[in-house]
C-alpha cells in the first residue's frame, strides 16, 4: 500500500523506549531472507520499509547502534534489545524501517521480495512476490 505526502506512520520497540515517524510514500515494501536479517531478527525473514532520508525521525529515546559488516549499522533500542533500522553506504539515501514494528503494520503492503535464494526452504508465504 503507497502512502500518500501527508500520511505518517509511526512504530516503536518492545517496550516503547525507541520510537519512529515515517512521513509520506515509502521507496519500497519487500521482504528480505537473508542470513543476516534472519540472525538479526531471530526469525525466518523479515519485511523492511525502504524510507527516503528526510521523510524519517527517530522520536523517542536515541538508538544505540550496531556494525554488522562492513558499511552495514543497524540500530536497536538500548533498555530492551527490540531491532530498529537498517543503514547501509550502498543506500546513503535511505535508512531501512521494520514493518512490524509499526503501529499498523497493515498500513503496508509488501510488494517484492530480496535475497529469495537464501529462503528457508519452509517459508511459502511470500512465493509469488517478484524476485528483482
Amino acid at each position: 500500500m503507497a502512502a500518500d505526502a501527508g500520511t505518517v506512520l509511526r512504530g516503536h520497540c518492545l517496550c516503547g523506549a525507541c520510537r519512529f515517524a515515517l512521513t509520506g510514500p515509502h521507496n519500497w515494501v519487500g521482504h528480505c531472507h537473508c542470513d543476516s536479517c534472519r540472525r538479526a531478527t531471530a526469525s525466518p525473514m523479515t519485511t523492511w520499509i525502504g524510507q527516503e532520508n528526510g521523510t524519517w525521525q527517530m522520536t523517542g529515546d536515541a538508538p544505540q547502534t550496531y556494525r554488522s559488516s562492513a558499511g552495514v549499522e543497524r540500530g536497536f533500542c538500548g533498555t530492551c534489545g527490540s531491532p530498529l533500522y537498517f543503514r547501509a553506504e550502498r543506500y546513503p539515501n535511505e535508512v531501512h524501517f521494520y514493518a512490524a514494528l509499526l503501529e499498523d503494520p497493515e498500513a503496508v503492503l509488501p510488494e517484492a521480495q530480496y535475497h529469495a535464494a537464501e529462503r528457508i526452504a519452509w517459508i511459502h508465504l511470500a512465493s509469488a512476490l517478484p524476485c528483482p
